[in-house]
């Protein structure tokens, strides 16, 4: 039972015998905060690698999909991809303590993959006071975006340092450090991080006419994950997924968009109409996805940059139609807080939600 539920059948019960409502807001803090200060979920991933996401979403609102976002942890390392708007906070509610982040990737960049970093990089520093900037790791232009938010959150950062002082936000901390890699040709992967038997490699994907742009394997203690990142479908995704145990892809709804198109069209709104007509070709639908799953014999698909939302019944059908006709694995429609875990030296696959 998550902490949401557990707080709301503590407030009936505490409605039930009686309390006054703001009596009641009061005790429902005390619980809140007895049950949740210095929680950290974390603590309760056995050794593994796990995958958690704290935004399944696109640049398109959706009540259930932040913007996207992947926690991956590998024993006691914890490493982020892509930092979309609200993940952030994603990863407050689901319990991930944020100061124990490692290293952040990015897989290239679009806005509605890095419009939350600079929130994520400064949770990260004062919850945990942090002496050390976080380290970014992404392709060439990485610098550049750092650079950015470093400057952005630069009069912040003084901020909170005059108001806290070093307990909570030393300045040795603040802000974000660059590491550029050059992105490997053809199906070549690159390692770009190794840790504690975590390696982490990147591979090129397609994404025209975003360059550069690139996606990510994880391998720990006998287990495999790999992001695809922003892609149209590609060999490239499919050579570095092969028999890995999990395949976490983008995927856009080719036919709900073209309502969509239809829809904007009608109405007389060009501008939404060629935003829908231009994004199909440089994403994968759920079906291509599939298909690179069945043919690199991945043990489960994942769905996360879901396009587009899908708030209403019978979407979520309409999304996944014909996936399962050419991929024989398990299938996860991804929301925010969608956990698989690959317990270490095992064959396990275990689907859960931390929210």
């Amino acid at each position: 039972m998550n902490h949401a539920y557990k707080l709301l059948f503590s407030a009936l019960a505490l409605l039930l015998a009686g309390c006054e409502p703001s009596s009641l807001g009061k005790k429902i803090v005390e619980i809140a905060a007895e049950k949740r200060m210095g929680y950290n979920a974390l603590t309760e991933l056995e050794d593994g690698l796990h995958v958690l996401l704290c935004g399944a979403g696109s640049p398109l609102p959706d009540p259930v999909r932040s913007g996207p976002c992947t926690a991956v942890i590998a024993g006691d390392t914890l490493v982020i991809v892509d930092a979309g708007s609200g993940s952030s906070r994603s990863l407050s509610t689901m319990g991930i303590a944020q100061g124990e982040i490692d290293v952040q990737l990015l897989t290239h960049f679009h806005s509605d993959h890095i419009d939350g970093l600079g929130e994520l990089a400064m949770q990260r520093w004062v919850t945990a006071a942090n002496t050390s900037p976080l380290a970014v790791i992404g392709p060439k232009g990485t610098a550049g975006v750092v650079a950015g938010f470093n400057r952005a959150y630069g009069a912040d950062a003084t901020y909170r340092q005059a108001h806290h002082g070093d307990l909570v936000a030393p300045l040795s901390g603040s802000g974000m450090v660059a590491q550029e890699f050059s992105i490997p040709q053809g199906h070549d992967t690159q390692t770009v991080f190794e840790r504690n038997a975590l390696v982490i490699k990147s591979f090129r994907v397609f994404h025209d006419p975003v360059e550069p742009a690139v996606g990510y394997r994880f391998d720990y203690k006998g287990r495999s994950v790999v992001i695809s990142g922003d892609t149209a479908k590609t060999s490239s995704v499919e050579k570095a997924a092969h028999n890995v145990d999990l395949l976490v892809h983008e995927a856009l709804s080719k036919e709900l968009v073209g309502i969509l198109e239809d829809t904007a069209k009608a109405k007389n709104l060009p501008i939404l109409a060629k935003i829908l007509y231009d994004i199909p070709d440089y994403h994968t639908s759920p079906v291509e996805a599939a298909e690179i799953a069945e043919a690199a014999k991945v043990g489960h698909l994942l769905y996360y940059h879901i396009v587009p939302a899908l708030p209403a019944p019978g979407m979520e059908a309409a999304f996944l139609e014909g996936t399962d006709e050419v991929y024989q694995g398990p299938i996860t429609l991804g929301v925010d807080g969608t956990l698989i875990s690959l317990p270490a030296n095992s064959s396990d696959i275990i689907s859960g939600n931390l929210l």
